[in-house]
């Protein structure tokens, strides 16, 4: 390993995922979320790599970025040594030449640009194209598409003037416009990259995730009067919702389906369903929603930003209710500041994490109150728990029933001992009241 100086900068050009921004060309076959999910894992992978050749080449590596900002760019990829420099603006030409003559500009006497979307991109191959620079002046990475992946000099020259960056001898230009200014090439080995549908169903990988991004898990017993505005709330290209049912009575399960939602059954009890439905999931990220709770608008967007951070473990909404008298106003004031301040959302604020996160810690224990506290307490042992700036709303039928005041005092004891380590058995009485019977 050679210490850093600044004879070498290795670049990664890559943009910061925004769902439905982020592979529109793959957004047919992933979905918005898919697509940007897929941008992710593809850049996390290509910076994972390129800080292993950096620090043996002896190169600085900075991430040049399109979006984001500092702070979001820090909690996703980390610190040093990877620095971070915004993208100019024009188009792809435009921008590659200015973040290479920035590095030039710097004092760098080799130059190497590489692209996130290329799966076999290896330690080894970035080495190469560095080692190329000692006897060449340029140096690219081909790939099978007619582009190329990788592009490395030893000076400012500008060959990407004039190109049309969809074409397929986008290669072919930058080549000629080398050989005018007299430039001498260096060819790596061709790769694929992953830019379209075609491209993904060739790449036989991980990185060829199909839909859902999302599982909305929502467990139910007799809830055919909520269904129908829950579902709707939740419907998205991006998510699949499955409704883990406790042995309706009513039409709860007829609605799920009309509505196209996966069906799940078996006994009755919160946790339970809950991680039926989980068992049953097919996404990366697991939102489990009660019944009687409605999704705010873009709320995929929500969740995806917010587990962008690689330390946060478990996300939640804010909490509204759809009673807007002062007194339910200021519950929902005092919940979110309890929420932030304890690091502890209740369930009917959508709790989402990733599935993996959710099977390391073995899902829901099987208690038969206050489930969601004994994830969430889990979870933030783990790391870090995060709240969405949107407002999922929540039926304010049980606060009607019970009355403001009573249904929170039984719902801060019911925290209180938790905390205090009381055995769930020994408090679940409070919680099931008789005018409460509807809930599992």
């Amino acid at each position: 390993m050679l210490n850093q100086t600044d004879d070498a900068h290795l670049i990664v050009f890559g943009r910061y995922p925004r769902v439905g921004m982020t592979k529109t060309r793959l957004i047919p076959a992933l979905g918005p979320a898919g697509a940007a999910a897929l941008q992710k894992r593809l850049t996390e992978k290509t910076v994972a790599t390129a800080r292993q050749a950096a620090l043996r080449i002896g190169a600085r590596l900075v991430f040049c970025h399109g979006g984001g900002n500092a702070q979001q760019l820090y909690r996703w990829l980390g610190g040093k040594p990877i620095r971070y420099q915004a993208q100019a603006t024009g188009d792809l030409g435009r921008r590659m030449h200015l973040a290479m003559k920035h590095a030039f500009d710097g004092g760098a006497r080799r130059v190497v640009l590489v692209g996130t979307d290329i799966p076999g991109l290896t330690t080894d191959t970035l080495e190469k194209a560095f080692i190329a620079l000692h006897e060449n002046d340029l140096v690219f990475g081909p790939s099978t598409d007619g582009g190329y992946w990788l592009v490395g000099m030893t000076k400012p020259e500008n060959i990407f003037d004039g190109i049309v960056w969809s074409r397929p001898d986008v290669l072919e230009k930058s080549l000629a416009l080398a050989r005018k200014k007299g430039m001498t090439p260096h060819m790596l080995e061709p790769l694929n990259d992953l830019d379209t549908p075609d491209d993904l169903a060739r790449e036989k990988s991980d990185y060829h995730v199909p839909p859902p991004y999302l599982s909305v898990i929502i467990p139910a017993y007799n809830e055919a009067r909520q269904m129908p505005r829950t579902l709707a709330a939740a419907a998205s290209p991006d998510v699949e919702i499955i409704v883990s049912d406790g042995g309706s009575t009513d039409r709860t399960v007829q609605i799920a389906k009309s509505l196209g939602a996966r069906i799940v059954s078996g006994r009755r009890g919160r946790a339970g369903q809950q991680n039926r439905g989980a068992a049953a999931a097919r996404g990366e990220v697991l939102l489990f929603l009660h019944a009687d709770t409605r999704l705010p608008r873009n709320y995929v967007d929500h969740v995806f930003e917010t587990l962008m951070d690689r330390r946060t473990r478990l996300g939640a909404f804010r909490f509204a209710t759809d009673i807007h008298t002062p007194a339910m106003r200021c519950l929902s004031f005092c919940t979110n500041l309890r929420a932030g301040w304890l690091s502890l959302p209740y369930g009917d604020q959508g709790l989402f994490l990733r599935q993996r996160d959710f099977d390391a810690v073995g899902g829901f224990p099987d208690v038969p109150i206050a489930e969601d506290l004994y994830l969430v307490r889990r979870m933030g042992r783990r790391g870090r728990i995060a709240m969405a700036p949107a407002a999922a709303v929540t039926s304010g039928r049980r606060w009607q029933r019970l009355g403001p005041m009573r249904t929170t005092m039984i719902n801060a004891i019911l925290a209180a001992g938790i905390l205090a380590g009381v055995t769930p058995g020994r408090l679940a009485p409070l919680y099931r009241l008789p005018s409460n019977k509807a809930n599992p």
